[in-house]
C-alpha cells in the first residue's frame, strides 16, 4: 500500500474523531429497567357495543392511552385542565409562586447558549486530544438515582416507584 493512501487513511480516521456528536449519552448506567422509556398504557377493555363503534381517527387518543402532562398535574395536587385550556381558579397560587421570578420567554435558547459555553470551557483542548471527554465533562452532573432514593428514604419520604429498602 503506497504511503500516501496510508497516511490519506490516517488523517481522515483523525479528522472523523474531532466531529461534533452532540448528546450522547443516552445509555443506561446500570442494570434493570429504565424508568424513563417505560410507559405503562391501560388494560383495553371491550366497548359496550361491538355495533356502534365510532369511525378510527388517525392519531387521536383512545381510552387506553395515558395523559402524562394530566396525570402529572393530578399527582402533584392540581386538577386537569379545563377543556378552554387555561389554569383552574384553584391553581391560581400555584401558578403564581412557581413564576414570582418571573418566566422568560426564550428559556431555551438561554439554556441552549449556557450549555454552548460551558462545553467550550471543558472541551476547550478536546480538539487536540483523540480521547473523547465527553462523559467526563458531565459527570458531575449526572443524577445518581439510587444514591437520590436512598437520601429520600433517610429523610422518610416515601418512596414507592424505587426497589424495595433491603
Amino acid at each position: 500500500m503506497p504511503k500516501a493512501a496510508i497516511l490519506g487513511l490516517v488523517i481522515a480516521t483523525g479528522l472523523a474523531g474531532c466531529s461534533n456528536k452532540g448528546l450522547r449519552n443516552v445509555q443506561q448506567q446500570g442494570e434493570g429497567p429504565d424508568e424513563f422509556m417505560v410507559m405503562p398504557a391501560n388494560p383495553l377493555s371491550p366497548p359496550p357495543s361491538f355495533t356502534t363503534l365510532p369511525p378510527p381517527t388517525p392519531g387521536g387518543a383512545n381510552l387506553a392511552d395515558r395523559d402524562p402532562i394530566e396525570e402529572a398535574v393530578v399527582s402533584l395536587g392540581g386538577r386537569v385542565p379545563s377543556a378552554s385550556g387555561g389554569v383552574p381558579g384553584s391553581d391560581a397560587a400555584l401558578v403564581a409562586a412557581a413564576s414570582r421570578y418571573g418566566v422568560p420567554a426564550n428559556a431555551r435558547s438561554v439554556i441552549q447558549a449556557e450549555d454552548d459555553e460551558f462545553l467550550a470551557r471543558q472541551q476547550r483542548w478536546q480538539g487536540w486530544r483523540l480521547v473523547d471527554r465527553y462523559d467526563d465533562v458531565y459527570r458531575d452532573q449526572w443524577l445518581n438515582s439510587t444514591a437520590e432514593t436512598e437520601r429520600f428514604r433517610r429523610s422518610g419520604v416515601p418512596v414507592s416507584s424505587g426497589p424495595p429498602a433491603p
